[in-house]
């Protein structure tokens, strides 16, 4: 009996899920929509975002092809925190859209910044406020357990670091929400996706 309410559940939300895809695939402005295949990566990538815990995406914040909403040059990168997505702007006025998590109401930033540098399994060393916040964090090196994920890019303001990052995550859950300690995290295979495209140098603007 348990099994056959859970199975019940499962296959409604995946009816849920097809009604949800099939709407933007067919509604007014659905027809904009095109997936994004996933980027090719590493044997360390494979194996590394194994280990990061499985959560099923809301299809609204999967990763898509639109019309681009932003106005914005080529190669910009645009966060909606409100709307939790991230554009990468294409030629030809189109975009990519990913779903993202962002900052609290506490801890959010907006502005306009550039990507400086980029890493892959960056290490993570937490601000001295964090650390002020939460005693128990602690520097850590790369890998499946560290919060930057498999991917980041760094913020700057001129030659000042901002401290903000766009970055992978391994709490896949949190996308979609406003759950961060201000940074904007990406589903990991999202991360690298973006990480391919957007340059150093790139424009950033958070608003």
């Amino acid at each position: 009996m348990i099994a056959a309410c859970f199975a019940a559940r499962l296959l409604g939300f995946s009816m849920r899920r097809l009604v949800l895809l099939a709407a933007l695939a067919l509604g007014p402005a659905g027809c904009n929509f095109k997936p994004v295949p996933d980027p090719r990566v590493s044997a360390r990538d494979a194996e590394w975002m194994a280990l990061v815990p499985n959560h099923e995406l809301d299809p609204n914040f999967e990763r898509y092809v639109v019309s681009d909403p932003t106005g914005e040059a080529p190669g910009t990168i645009v966060v909606e925190t409100r709307e939790r997505l991230l554009y990468f702007v294409l030629p030809n006025r189109r975009a990519i859209r990913y779903g993202v998590a962002v900052g609290d109401e506490a801890f959010g930033w907006t502005g306009t910044a550039r990507i400086a540098r980029k890493a892959e399994w960056p290490a993570w060393t937490p601000p001295a406020e964090m650390r002020q916040r939460w005693p128990h964090v602690r520097p850590m090196q790369g890998g499946p357990a560290n919060p930057l994920g498999a991917r980041a890019l760094y913020l700057y303001e001129g030659n000042r670091d901002t401290l903000y990052r766009i970055h992978g995550t391994n709490e896949p859950e949190t996308i979609g929400r406003a759950a961060s300690s201000g940074c904007i995290r990406m589903r990991n295979i999202d991360v690298v996706d973006l990480y391919n495209r957007a340059g150093v140098g790139a424009k950033v603007i958070v608003r």
